[in-house]
């Protein structure tokens, strides 16, 4: 992070997330890159919907952030797991199934000490919900691929999980 000198991608878990950011750096500019990477996926949907340019641009536009953030072409097509940014992007889109699934992820958070496991509880009902309620199809795939996503880049997470291992914060 330029503020304090430090490239993230050098210690830690080497992610450029906001939970390696809060580890490395600490607690506020971790909330920092939080806001940052929830802000970079909110930001083009709502600017999108506004102007009205085609139904599913606020969608695709959603989709296009979360990919640059997972896999940036300036970080070599490396980033962080996309779960803040998506969870910026469907605020945007699907704002009630995404704030339950911000409550399920504080209180994972809140019980575990774990945020890989809050992540994964609040993407998986996330998807639930998407698909529960009434949302056109485009959105649901997208949902569906995003989830998949997640889970993807979580892979190590999920080992450390069942084995016990996984780090607290």
């Amino acid at each position: 992070m330029w503020l304090r000198k430090v490239d993230i991608r050098e210690h830690g878990s080497r992610n450029i997330g906001a939970t390696n950011t809060m580890r490395v750096l600490g607690k506020k500019l971790g909330a920092g890159a939080l806001a940052c990477d929830m802000a970079k996926g909110l930001i083009p949907v709502l600017l999108m919907t506004q102007s009205g340019v085609w139904a599913h641009a606020p969608l695709l536009c959603g989709v296009a952030a979360i990919l640059g953030h997972t896999a940036s072409v300036f970080l070599r097509f490396r980033g962080g797991k996309g779960v803040a940014t998506s969870a910026g992007v469907f605020l945007g889109l699907c704002p009630i199934p995404m704030l339950i699934a911000l409550g399920i992820f504080m209180l994972i958070v809140a019980l575990t000490r774990m945020v890989s496991a809050g992540s994964l509880a609040a993407a998986l009902t996330f998807g639930v919900l998407v698909y529960a309620l009434p949302h056109p199809w485009p959105t649901r795939a997208a949902v569906a691929v995003v989830v998949a996503l997640v889970f993807v880049r979580h892979r190590e997470n999920i080992r450390r999980l069942l084995n016990g291992t996984e780090n607290r914060i």
